[in-house]
C-alpha cells in the first residue's frame, strides 16, 4: 500500500499502523520525504505520535555515532512545523552530548521535559546526575538520579 492510498483510508488506526511500517522500512534517503509526508495527514495527533515514535526509534540508535548530527539536522527540517517533534529532536541532540560526554549547558537539562530528565537520570555521567539528584523535576527523577549516583560510587 503506498502512501497516498493510506492517507485515503478513513480508519486512524490502520493510518497509524502503515505509517510505522512505512517509517521503519524506509530508506535513508526517502526518510525526510517520507516523514513530512506522513505529518500531511488529516489526524495530526497520529501522525506526529508515529513520526515521534520513528524519531525516537532512529535517534537511540544513531545518537552514540557521527550519523546522528546529519540525521537530526534533516528532520528538524522535516518537523519545523510541529514544535513538539523538533523538541523532542532537541532534547534528543542533548541527551547524546550527555551520554557521549560532550558539552551540553547544565540549565537546558533542568529547562527539558519529564522524558529527557528521567532517561538522563539512568546514565552513568556523573555531572549529570547530580544536577536531577538536586534539581530534577519530580521525585522519580530525582531518586533515579540518586540511585545512578549510588551505583557509580559503590563501582
Amino acid at each position: 500500500m503506498n502512501l497516498d492510498d493510506i492517507l485515503q483510508n478513513p480508519d486512524e488506526h490502520v493510518r497509524f499502523a502503515a505509517h510505522l511500517e512505512h517509517l521503519q522500512q524506509a530508506a535513508d534517503a526517502d526518510e525526510v520525504d517520507l516523514v513530512s509526508r506522513v505529518l500531511t495527514d488529516p489526524d495530526q495527533t497520529m501522525a506526529q505520535s508515529a513520526v515521534l515514535r520513528h524519531l525516537d526509534r532512529r535517534a537511540a540508535d544513531l545518537h552514540p555515532g557521527p550519523a546522528y548530527e546529519e540525521w537530526a539536522q534533516a528532520m528538524t527540517q522535516a518537523t519545523i512545523d510541529h514544535p513538539f517533534l523538533t523538541q523532542r529532536l532537541r532534547e534528543w541532540s542533548l541527551f547524546r552530548a550527555v551520554t557521549l560526554e560532550l558539552p551540553w549547558p547544565p540549565d537546558d537539562l533542568l529547562a527539558s521535559s519529564n522524558w529527557l530528565q528521567l532517561k538522563t537520570s539512568a546514565t552513568t555521567n556523573t555531572e549529570a546526575n547530580k544536577i536531577l539528584a538536586e534539581g530534577g523535576r519530580t521525585k522519580r527523577i530525582r531518586n533515579t538520579a540518586k540511585t545512578s549516583l549510588n551505583h557509580r560510587s559503590e563501582s
